[in-house]
């Protein structure tokens, strides 16, 4: 799946939302954790895709998904989804009563008109 220092388990993540978006004041649609250096970044649907500008930043290309219940991964380098990986140091999600999209109080009414396809 991944070359030799793509993923670090033992790393935790950053915190409980896309670490950007949290900068900006911005919200997301879902999250992504970096396998490397446990960036959590937005998805590509989210306004600010931080999780695939992470990547292109730091050749990271391993991510896992930092949603409640999932635990796939996916390599930006390859384009190639994996059902399954190494077991990262937890937290494996954000908080399950942070929403979908979040964080609370930062989503618009509108926030599906935002969202990328």
């Amino acid at each position: 799946m991944t070359g030799e220092h793509a993923i670090d388990p033992r790393v935790p993540p950053t915190g409980p939302g896309c670490a950007d978006c949290d900068a900006a004041g911005g919200w997301w649609f879902h999250l992504r954790r970096c396998a490397q250096c446990g960036h959590v970044g937005c998805c590509d649907s989210s306004p600010g895709q931080h999780a695939t500008a992470h990547y292109r930043a730091t050749g990271h290309p391993v991510v896992r998904s930092y949603e409640p219940g999932e635990d796939w991964f996916w390599n930006y380098a390859t384009d190639a989804l994996h059902e399954s990986g190494p077991e990262l140091a937890p937290p494996l999600s954000h908080p399950a009563d942070q929403p979908s999209p979040g964080p609370a109080g930062r989503v618009p009414e509108d926030w599906a008109r935002a969202l990328h396809r």
